[in-house]
């Protein structure tokens, strides 16, 4: 293989595959990225035998061949050498190393061979379409932050897609929970998502297609099976098993008779409570919001530190009332509303709080409250 390509194209590919690499393998091959370079492109691909990432970029091909190198490493080089630089990747047939040259640099890498390079068997996609980035991005960056990091409920450690009738419209909606807060996202449900099953997308999928889809002009076609999904995003190509179990019923949680309505500036609020939160332990993270009268305050008693109160204006008309919140997720849900304004329906201190972005009436939150 002997292959020229600028530094910029080079690291902008490694920058997505190499990510997919874990630092730590007990298996040498999955510590290295495949290059491939054929036709006028170079191709690298790399996976954890869970998801796999292919992506191609213009090349000058001299001679075709294909050979793997450790990922981690040959990232660290490509992102040391400077700006503007043409990288020379090349190596005989029958040495197990690479040299990869630029100016007067000059590395040789150990390889292993392309044989041994494991490939993630997609089998047949029965479902297939496309959906602007801008849109796949939203339903992404509204659900993931109350994805469950709880590694024994699994079927918790991803988000849930799929379809569902709502206002006589087809619906694309993404949930996430981790049984203290739940976010729901949805958006009209492209042509060719009618009878999709519904699918749990990993946690790390999920982390890596939120990389992916920056660009707000790049549709994304996505498709998808019982086990696996792929998304194909520009000239990268995103393929992830699907985690095999069964997300709860997240209906049951969402509560419809809270009717006690509080309207806050969301700024004003999210502010406030990262203040008062200041003094709260690691540990506990409450805050307690008491409401009457057009009036919140936000309280949060330390017993090692000391206590904090702040009080602010909000649209509130019925029953006093307190209730407590973890801090930290109160400003996860308060980062995702994009309005002036933020809603909450409420019902009591020990029941479920709905959480709205007037300006977003496609998202919802349900947050769980804490005993203060």
């Amino acid at each position: 293989m002997r292959v020229t390509i600028e530094r910029s194209n080079l690291l902008k590919s490694l920058n997505h595959v190499h990510r997919v690499v874990e630092r730590r393998n007990t298996i040498p091959i999955l510590s290295n990225v495949l290059l491939k370079a054929e036709g006028e492109s170079l191709e690298m691909k790399a996976t954890d035998l869970d998801l796999e990432i292919n992506e191609a970029t213009a090349a000058m091909v001299e001679q075709a061949g294909a050979t793997t190198v450790p990922a981690h490493l040959l990232y660290d080089i490509v992102r040391k050498l400077p700006d503007g630089a043409e990288v020379m990747l090349s190596n005989d047939r029958d040495a197990g190393s690479l040299s990869v040259i630029s100016g007067r640099s000059s590395f040789r890498l150990q390889c292993l061979p392309q044989s041994d390079f494991p490939e993630l068997t997609a089998g047949t996609f029965t479902h297939s379409f496309r959906v602007d980035s801008k849109v796949l991005k939203s339903l992404i960056d509204r659900t993931q932050f109350a994805i469950s990091t709880e590694e024994t409920r699994y079927y918790l450690n991803g988000i849930f897609m799929h379809t569902i009738e709502s206002a006589g419209k087809l619906m694309l909606r993404a949930v996430a929970t981790d049984g203290h807060r739940l976010a729901r996202s949805e958006t009209e449900a492209p042509a060719g998502a009618e009878g999709m099953p519904g699918v749990i997308v990993p946690r790390k999928t999920v982390g890596e297609l939120q990389k992916l889809v920056d660009d707000p002009d790049v549709a994304v076609q996505v498709e998808l099976s019982d086990s696996k999904i792929r998304f194909n995003i520009g000239g990268v190509v995103l393929t992830s098993k699907l985690i095999d179990g069964t997300f709860p019923d997240y209906q049951r949680v969402i509560p419809t008779g809270n009717d006690k309505e509080l309207s806050v500036d969301r700024a004003t609020f999210t502010s406030a409570v990262d203040r008062v939160s200041t003094i709260s332990s690691e540990r506990g993270r409450a805050v307690k919001l008491a409401v009457a009268n057009s009036q919140m305050t936000l309280t949060v008693n330390n017993p090692d530190s000391g206590s904090a109160t702040e009080e602010l204006a909000a649209g509130y008309e019925a029953d006093p009332m307190e209730i407590g919140f973890n801090a930290r997720y109160l400003l996860d849900i308060t980062g995702q509303v994009t309005g002036q304004d933020i809603e909450f329906a409420l019902a009591d201190a020990g029941s479920p709080t709905l959480i709205r972005d007037p300006a977003e009436p496609n998202a919802l939150y349900v947050l769980m409250p804490m005993r203060v």
